[in-house]
């Protein structure tokens, strides 16, 4: 019988400015593992993508990862206190809490691609 195991997914995330989208996923906390051939490989602890040179309007209107991390209060705080915002000029929503029993806020990329930063509330 063959081996099915999974060893990782991993999304393949839109950037229309791939050297500015680098930058801005570093500032937000991951690492850059590896970069060439327009494929740029990040992770931060368990998580990671791979950013890519391609961006269309279509791919980006609704892609939205999420991000489940142990303290969503403190990411938060960690962007603010960047000046992520103001530095790149994306949006970063307010904490709130959801029905789905998490607590997360948006943050949404140079590129416009979405990220629901969460925490588990149970």
């Amino acid at each position: 019988m063959s081996n099915l195991d999974v060893i990782e997914i991993k999304a393949f995330i839109p950037a229309k400015d791939f050297e500015l989208s680098k930058c801005f996923y570093q500032d937000v906390g991951f690492k850059l593992a590896s970069s060439g051939g327009g494929i740029a490989y990040l992770h931060c602890g368990n998580a990671s993508f791979l950013l890519q040179d391609f961006y269309t309007d279509a791919l980006v209107k609704d892609f939205v990862m999420h991000l489940l991390v142990k303290n969503v209060d403190g990411w938060w705080k960690q962007l603010e206190d960047a000046g992520i915002a103001v530095k790149y000029d994306v949006k970063i929503g307010k904490i709130e809490t959801q029905p789905w029993r998490m607590r997360d806020f948006v943050l949404v990329d140079p590129s416009g691609v979405s990220w629901r930063i969460a925490q588990n509330t149970d």
